[in-house]
């Protein structure tokens, strides 16, 4: 994926909304965590409130370090006839499943990270391309010069959300099952985690593409690399 980049700061603002109440000890304040779990994925959920209903959308996303751009046509619909509303932006990698003695204690690997903030739309189209951008090579590192940029009347028809960082929580799950030490050790019961790993496979070409073209060095590069 690609690489956020720093900000000043590097310690998260704690607010009423990302305090962390539960599992505290997963639980971190540090901003270079959060650009970690943004840039290992381009995928997130959007939590936003629709006339009264509340829905949550995946879309593809983008940081910079500062903003986080992304695909919001439902969500931009929501915010020109509310302005100001808050929505939820959620980024979730699952990096193994804990296995302990008892079903009580099992759990998951994880890294996660929860923006808060109310999104603009991005109109500027020298911004919204720069936003789009963001969001291209977050998907596909070299796919933006690659490819045909948008032109004017396809900037007019993408919907693109801008949400500050200022406001994020971030949660990290890792190592064995926090039963080893206690009464159900004694059971004889295997436990420990199962990873998950997921990797790109080898590019498949567009049937359509009438003649054989080779696979750009971006593209072939990501083959059995990590996905996230």
């Amino acid at each position: 994926m690609t690489e956020s980049i720093p900000t000043p700061g590097r310690t998260l603002t704690e607010t009423d909304r990302t305090r962390h109440r539960r599992l505290r000890e997963q639980g971190s304040l540090d901003r270079t965590e959060l650009d970690a779990v943004l840039a290992a994925g381009f995928v997130c959920h959007l939590g936003v409130t629709i006339d009264g209903t509340v829905r949550v959308v995946p879309t593809v996303y983008g940081s910079d370090g500062t903003t986080l751009y992304f695909h919001g046509s439902v969500a931009s619909r929501s915010l020109v006839s509310s302005p100001g509303t808050d929505v939820c932006v959620t980024v979730t990698h699952v990096d193994g499943l804990v296995l302990a003695r008892s079903v009580f204690e099992h759990g998951i690997n994880y890294r996660s990270a929860m923006i808060y903030g109310v999104p603009r739309p991005v109109t500027d189209d020298e911004e919204k391309l720069a936003g789009l951008r963001c969001l291209t090579e977050q998907c596909a590192p070299g796919q933006w010069d690659y490819a045909r940029r948008p032109h004017r009347k396809e900037l007019a028809a993408t919907a693109l959300l801008a949400l500050s960082l200022d406001e994020a929580s971030v949660k990290i799950r890792t190592g064995a099952p926090d039963d080893g030490d206690g009464p159900d050790a004694a059971l004889g019961l295997w436990a420990g985690v199962l990873p998950l790993r997921t990797t790109w496979g080898a590019p498949t070409p567009d049937p359509a593409l009438g003649t054989e073209l080779p696979v750009p060095p971006h593209i072939a590069a990501r083959t059995d690399t990590p996905a996230s």
